[in-house]
């Protein structure tokens, strides 16, 4: 029987997000294994993995919202803007009071611009800005919007700062810490990062990764139901001829089969209680774009 859904691991530092989905592969012996979202090699913490039919998902669960544990240094500025990099700015002396930094920190709430870093994975012209970074070319970006949606937990030691940040998908913390830096007119590098939360997982469900087997995955599985237990649900009843044309992989109008009004754009469908998979909303009804139901093995 084919494994699946969705273990959270708690990723190790010195590793990638990549190298951990590797590993789990060789540990189930499956290739269908795939991320929800990218952490830096010196980042820590919630990467859930989705393993078997729930890696149709990724990309619902790829856009929600993150939280980290950051830790920010002040008078440097590195290539890669965190302590790994090289030093690119430095200020020997200078003196910012707790009270401006707290100041200059709740300006990044709400929707920013921010230009993502050369060291990353970003590719333009098919080529990942890392790798052209490597060689010494550094290329122009364009400012991407992202939104902050908390800044809490601050707290400030000397020329060291830690915060919590929730952000939306795509977020550069490094990136936000360099910003900040530049704000204060002091320069910053990211020193710590640490995931706690990427909807709906959060530490807590975390696992590490060594303690992971092929005997034992069952009991850290998170179903597909649950992975997207944030998306609204529609309730439908069936009838053999509709039944039929959905196995057959007929597009159908599910909106005609439902009552009441559909005011999101995603829902999780159900057929006489079974779950089936998600749908979408379009101008003329509502569609199928992911059968995730148990007899669709592919």
């Amino acid at each position: 029987m084919e494994i699946t859904g969705v273990v959270v691991i708690d990723k190790p530092q010195n590793m990638t997000s990549h190298d951990v989905v590797a590993i789990m592969r060789r540990k189930l012996k499956t290739k269908k294994i795939g991320h929800t979202g990218t952490l830096d090699p010196m980042a820590t913490g919630v990467l859930p993995i989705c393993i078997g039919r729930a890696t149709k998902i990724v990309d619902f669960l790829v856009d929600r919202k993150k939280s980290y544990h950051c830790e920010m240094k002040l008078g440097m500025a590195t290539d890669t803007q965190d302590c790994w990099g090289t030093v690119t700015e430095r200020v020997e002396e200078f003196h910012v009071s707790e009270d401006e930094i707290l100041t200059v920190m709740q300006t990044f709430l709400g929707e920013i611009d921010q230009i993502p870093p050369m060291y990353s994975a970003l590719k333009i012209g098919g080529e990942k800005l890392v790798d052209l970074a490597r060689k010494g070319i550094v290329v122009e970006r364009e400012a991407r919007k992202r939104t902050i949606y908390e800044l809490e937990n601050i707290v400030v030691r000397q020329q060291t700062i830690e915060f919590d940040v929730v952000c939306s998908k795509g977020t550069y913390v490094r990136t936000l810490c360099h910003d900040i830096g530049l704000k204060l007119g002091c320069y910053a590098h990211m020193t710590a990062l640490r995931r706690t939360m990427t909807e709906p997982f959060d530490l807590d469900m975390a696992i590490e990764l060594e303690a992971i087997s092929l005997e034992n995955i069952d009991s850290y599985m998170v179903s597909i139901e649950d992975a997207l237990s944030w998306m609204p649900s529609v309730y439908l009843r069936g009838n053999p001829k509709m039944i039929t044309l959905l196995n057959n992989g007929v597009k159908l109008d599910l909106a005609k089969h439902y009552k009441e009004s559909l005011t999101e754009s995603i829902y999780k469908v159900y057929i006489d209680d079974i779950f089936w998979g998600i749908a979408e909303r379009q101008d003329n009804g509502l569609f199928f774009k992911k059968i995730l139901k148990e007899s669709d093995l592919l």
